[in-house]
């Protein structure tokens, strides 16, 4: 194992032979590495949709500083397949063009290691700019979309209510809420995905069973983030395309698995609810904000509502949005929210709302026709209900706000 570092970063590599084939989930493949280090058997992600699918003993370099840092889901990823003779070829190189245009080669796709990958559509449209792992997408704004007009003027939403999350375990709870409710026609739900985790939209085991289920109608990734059905520059034209091109009655807007935090009032990713509700309401959306709560947590920063959710929408938001928290709380949990809410600013900023639908016992009926185990921090409902319980609330708001299409 070899670990390398300059200018404060740090990237750990391992490589090693693959020994495992474990799973196989849409664009991404789970494999066990033996290190050959001797240090042992590693998990690890290969992303199939630019390279070929692992075969056993193949010889990979991992990316392991997750796994190597002890963070939460750290697990290794496949960086390289080296060749028979072990030899790494590396090239490095630099150009003048601008950074959304990637050349294109006789190939019909992206040259990798003396193999073309073809991605199936011709965009130019660049994520991870700048970086090895930069990819071209055909992005719903660009002239070669057939979706270009829907951008060429100014929209809004309509009115469309946007669920927006800090948490990825928020979005099976809200599509299962959601998908259970009796409507008069079934509901268009489609999710936004930011670039504020996770950027591969294939690593959500979540996001692909909801949309092979049909608890989602489409998915959209936007900023760096990569994957969805629609792709986007920014989660604005995500909003739209969602709207317009998805024809979604409801957006669940959130970032992908594996917030990022560091104990402190700002530092985290969570801090994207701010823009995600700023969002939603310059382009005449209804932004429904759903609190992240617990009285399960062991970190007093998260007990009753987080502290992420309490500076964010008490000092980050500029514009009013609504939070709907669950009625039939136990009486001390429910005062502390209430105290929680007006300590913080919140109350001046935003609606609140007491939810009376989003007790357990429904919301542990609807998750059940989901049929895949959801956890926050490895909490269950059963573990956790003010968690679910607060999602549940969130999008029965939504859905009170939702108005049918004429």
């Amino acid at each position: 194992m070899r670990t390398a570092r300059w200018r404060g970063s740090m990237i750990v590599w391992s490589r090693g032979t693959v020994v495992g084939i474990t799973g196989e989930n849409g664009s991404v493949q789970e494999v066990e590495v033996l290190a050959d280090d001797g240090s042992g058997t590693r998990k690890a992600i290969h992303y199939t949709d630019v390279r070929p699918s692992l075969r056993l003993g193949d010889h990979v370099v991992l990316n392991v500083t997750a796994e190597e840092l002890g963070l939460d889901g750290g697990v290794g990823f496949v960086h390289d397949v080296l060749p028979a003779s072990d030899a790494l070829q590396m090239t490095s190189g630099g150009t003048d063009k601008e950074p959304d245009v990637q050349t294109e080669d006789d190939s019909g796709g992206t040259r990798l290691s003396g193999y073309a990958v073809s991605s199936g559509q011709r965009g130019h449209i660049v994520k991870l700019r700048f970086t090895a792992a930069q990819r071209a997408v055909l992005s719903v704004e660009e002239k070669s979309s057939p979706h270009h007009d829907v951008f060429a003027e100014p929209r809004g939403l309509d009115g469309m209510p946007v669920l927006i999350g800090e948490l990825h375990s928020m979005l099976p709870v809200a599509a299962a809420w959601l998908r259970g409710a009796e409507t008069k026609r079934p509901l268009r739900l489609s999710y936004v995905m930011t670039d504020g985790a996770a950027l591969p939209l294939a690593y959500s085991r979540h996001a692909a069973r909801l949309r092979r289920e049909g608890f989602l109608d489409g998915m959209v990734t936007c900023g760096h983030a990569y994957g969805g059905e629609l792709e986007a520059v920014n989660v604005y034209t995500a909003l739209l395309a969602a709207r317009h091109i998805q024809r979604a009655d409801i957006v669940i807007a959130a970032m992908g698995p594996g917030i990022v935090g560091t104990g402190t009032p700002f530092g985290h990713t969570g801090t994207e609810l701010a823009e995600l509700i700023h969002a939603a309401a310059a382009l005449g959306g209804v932004p429904i904000a759903i609190a992240r709560v617990s009285f399960a947590d062991t970190r007093e920063r998260h007990i009753g509502i987080s502290h992420h959710s309490l500076e964010t929408l008490g000092k980050l938001t500029l514009v009013r949005s609504t939070v709907a928290l669950p009625a039939g709380l136990p009486e001390p949990q429910e005062a502390l929210l209430r105290r929680q809410w007006e300590a913080s600013g919140c109350a001046e900023r935003h609606e609140l709302v007491w939810e009376p639908a989003a007790g357990p016992a429904e919301a542990e009926r609807r998750l059940a026709a989901y049929r895949e185990p959801v956890t926050t921090m490895g909490r269950g409902l059963r573990d956790d209900p003010a968690f679910f319980c607060s999602v549940c609330a969130a999008a029965q708001q939504a859905l009170s706000r939702h108005r049918p299409r004429e």
